[in-house]
């Protein structure tokens, strides 16, 4: 998505082009198989949701063709991973990349080893703190509970985000508040969880015993295959 002459532009496709995604369940056929795929388009041509959608589909408010609503279906469905995990912009990342990625993102460190290391900060630990005792949390009550916001810790956002480059966090899905009634009400709201509590503990840490930097070379050596057009620079600041 691009801001020229005071607009946003999208860098999609037409939506009778061949390569157009039309449909939640291509959308996650199309990340099982690149592995990798950011929400927006970004350095590496063609590599983004954005750029595999028509234009004229995004914020249509309908789930059957607005990508902007796959995101919330696919982090809800479970059936890949969502967050903001590319240069702390959103994307997707498969399930059968998902330990490569997350032992090179975390160094081969859980989060409470990087604690006990004094490789994390400390408003990190705040909010990792609470998922020890919760499993979901809405982003209100995560800020609240971690102690952020009026009179508290600073720079909520940011942290999370961190802790999503890390893949400590994902976005689990995307809920309404409900009333007293039980009814839902207002815009959906992010709710955050361990990627461990989602897929299991030996599922995301399944490439542990590899040195991280092997699979670094591992995620590389695939985008080179499914991307041959993308320089080692643009790859390299895709998944730093």
């Amino acid at each position: 998505m691009a801001y020229e002459n005071g607009e946003w532009i999208m860098r999609g496709v037409p939506e009778d082009d061949p390569r157009c995604i039309r449909t939640p369940e291509a959308l996650i056929d199309y990340i099982d198989e690149v592995g990798f795929l950011p929400l927006f388009a970004g350095d590496i041509p063609g590599l983004s949701v954005e750029e595999r959608t028509a234009p004229m589909s995004w914020w249509s408010d309908d789930p059957k063709r607005d990508p902007w609503l796959w995101r919330e279906i696919l982090a809800a469905g479970g059936t890949v991973a969502y967050g903001k995990f590319f240069g702390r912009r959103a994307g997707f990342v498969s399930l059968e990349w998902l330990p490569y990625f997350a032992n090179m993102r975390r160094g081969g460190y859980d989060f409470d080893a990087r604690w006990d290391e004094q490789l994390a900060p400390y408003r990190e630990e705040r909010i990792m703190r609470v998922f020890a005792e919760r499993d979901e949390l809405f982003s209100f009550e995560l800020r609240q509970l971690a102690g952020f916001g009026k009179g508290g810790e600073k720079n909520f956002e940011g942290t999370v985000t961190a802790l999503q480059m890390q893949t400590y966090l994902v976005l689990r899905d995307f809920r309404c508040r409900t009333n007293r009634s039980g009814e839902p009400y207002g815009w959906p709201i992010a709710v955050y969880a361990t990627p461990e509590h989602i897929w299991g503990y030996e599922r995301v840490t399944a490439a542990y015993a590899e040195d991280p930097e092997a699979s670094r070379e591992r995620i590389v050596h695939h985008l080179r295959e499914v991307y041959p057009i993308a320089t080692e620079k643009q790859i390299k600041k895709l998944i730093q």
